[in-house]
């Protein structure tokens, strides 16, 4: 039985080793400064990534989306920070190296969003970033990397309405994760919402007034992609140019005329 694990945990380890490997072809110019994410971004937002690897076209494909990626900012002093070293600030589950911390600079060259909730108190980010901090270590869902496989090989048409159930992936065990769903878990703990259902109930008042009451119940935490941070309407969506001063005024324009992109043949 652990030889038999242990060989599946090989093969998942060299299939996540080729899905994080970059699609030929891909070039990507990143959508904010180092310097302007690094300045927006506060402990609780959540940073999508248009990532550029093999897995990020199959998510982007199951999804319908441009996001592939979701990391959450829990900022400066989780991690150890060596002499002349950048400081580790987003916390993610990365399909090799499972749940880590890591610099923004990581993500430098990628299309990026913010994503931040919003009316949380200092105590109860800190509360967010805790829950994803205790889970440091925990591996990537090998099963997830099987099916991320399966849909990259076999790329069979699937109906819009089916995705999301194929996206319900991974064996359930607690201790591993995908990323989307390890930031759904840790807003889920402080209650949170992001895409929850929503119940009507009729009650009555004490002067016997007949009224509605919303209630809000969460989706299981696999259910969760990239996507759902941004199309959510309990987070802000922070643009770090305007943030920054932002005035069309000042831009300097090469006003020579416009090249028209080569089309090939």
């Amino acid at each position: 039985m652990n030889s038999a694990r242990g060989f599946l945990r090989n093969i998942g380890h060299h299939l996540a080793k080729y899905l994080s490997q970059s699609r030929p072809g891909t070039v990507q110019v990143a959508t904010s400064s180092p310097k302007q994410l690094a300045t927006t971004l506060q402990p609780g937002d959540v940073l999508l990534v248009d990532g550029s690897s093999r897995v990020s076209g199959v998510i982007k494909y199951l999804t319908q989306s441009s996001w592939s990626h979701a990391a959450l900012y829990v900022g400066p002093g989780y991690a150890e920070k060596k002499d002349n070293q950048e400081e580790a600030v987003l916390l993610e589950a990365d399909i090799l190296e499972g749940i880590r911390l890591v610099p923004l600079s990581e993500y430098n060259s990628e299309h990026t969003r913010i994503c931040r909730p919003v009316g949380l108190s200092t105590e109860t980010i800190k509360q967010l970033s805790a829950y994803g901090i205790d889970r440091l270590g925990h591996q990537y869902d090998l099963k997830n990397v099987f099916d991320l496989v399966r849909f990259l090989v076999l790329p069979t048409p699937i109906p819009t309405r089916w995705r999301r159930k194929l996206l319900t992936l991974g064996s359930g065990d607690p201790t591993r994760a995908i990323c989307s769903s390890l930031i759904a878990q840790a807003f889920q703990s402080i209650r949170y919402p992001i895409l929850p259902e929503i119940d009507y109930q009729q009650n009555t008042d004490l002067n016997g007034q007949v009224y509605c009451q919303e209630t809000l119940k969460t989706r299981h935490h696999s259910l969760f992609v990239p996507r759902d941070f941004d199309v959510s309407p309990y987070f802000e969506i922070i643009k770090p140019a305007i943030r920054q001063n932002f005035d069309s005024e000042k831009l300097v324009w090469d006003l020579s005329p416009a090249v028209e992109e080569s089309q090939g043949s």
